[in-house]
């Protein structure tokens, strides 16, 4: 009897559950809905992004000035881009202002981050105001701060001449046009990846901080051998964030400087726009933008094999 009521059991063990009714009609119900959820953003995905690249890359192997019927070029944009002097100059301007708003932005954010990682009541209220920058309007913002930079009666220049600083020509001069971009870029975009170091830095274990005390590790040992080996993945992600939105400069570029003087701030986004809609030619300018997008994934795909390297 034993026996028999042990093979009942591994018999009923073994038999599959058997589905209800329902069951069926309910995944067939989710699956629907999901599709119809995802189906809206799919269509504008396909329809303003998909088809314009498309169609963007057929331009590039054509000679098009929208006067006329696009006629067919083959490989002579690329062509004449190998010799293209002014577009080389661009990419190094973009490069010199990688350089030097990359390593800012991953300071100035993961400072702010580590300042305002606490649960005092006022962090929230600075939390809001270092997030403001980043939802405004990017020519307002650069219009504002051109002002605020004028050499002759600019805010800035008006207070280092107090504190006896001789203030620069900061967007007319070239040695400091491109820093006067980084800098308003900076205080732009530091609010986001401020945010994004924060959610890193409360996803690190508390107990590991604890384990550092009761060894007598201060806080500096603390950040280089805890919170910045645990903020490694972080760090990567807003590496690549900044390095994809740096080469895509142009909206600073242009209300600030032009892309002067004498193209020190002239970008590749800023020449593609000239290209284009001043010099109408169509099929050069989407020559040039695919140019920058394998540059820009090249640059991605170096920086993150460089910060898996790292990991290993």
């Amino acid at each position: 009897m034993t026996q028999t009521l042990a093979g009942r059991s591994a018999a009923g063990r073994a038999s599959p559950r058997r589905a209800r009714p329902g069951d069926s009609l309910l995944s067939r119900h989710q699956a629907r809905a999901g599709v119809l959820f995802a189906a809206p953003p799919m269509v504008l995905f396909l329809v303003f992004t998909v088809l314009p690249v498309v169609g963007a890359l057929g331009l590039s192997f054509t000679s098009y000035d929208v006067l006329t019927p696009p006629t067919w070029a083959g490989l002579a944009n690329y062509a004449r881009l190998l010799q293209d002097a002014t577009f080389a100059l661009t990419l190094k301007n973009i490069l010199l202002y990688c350089a030097m708003f990359v390593p800012a932005m991953i300071a100035v954010s993961l400072l702010l981050a580590v300042a305002l990682n606490s649960r005092l009541p006022a962090m929230g209220v600075f939390r809001t105001v270092y997030y403001i920058p980043v939802v405004t309007s990017p020519v307002a913002a650069a219009t504002v701060w051109t002002w605020m930079l004028n050499s002759h009666y600019g805010p800035v220049n008006e207070i280092l001449g107090f504190l006896g600083i001789p203030g620069p020509a900061w967007v007319g001069d070239s040695s400091t046009a491109m820093l006067s971009i980084v800098l308003v870029t900076l205080w732009q975009g530091v609010g986001s990846n401020m945010l994004i170091y924060l959610a890193g830095l409360q996803n690190i274990p508390g107990h590991l901080y604890e384990a550092a005390a009761l060894d007598g590790a201060g806080r500096w040992a603390a950040f280089a051998h805890i919170t910045w080996p645990q903020l490694r993945t972080t760090t990567m992600f807003v590496t690549t964030l900044s390095l994809i939105g740096a080469f895509q400069l142009f909206d600073q570029a242009y209300v600030m400087t032009k892309g002067g003087p004498g193209n020190s701030t002239l970008t590749p986004v800023y020449q593609i726009y000239e290209t284009g809609f001043n010099r109408l030619q169509m099929g050069y300018a989407s020559a040039q933008a695919f140019t920058l997008f394998l540059v820009i994934v090249a640059v991605t795909v170096i920086n993150m094999r460089l910060n898996r390297s790292d990991e290993t």
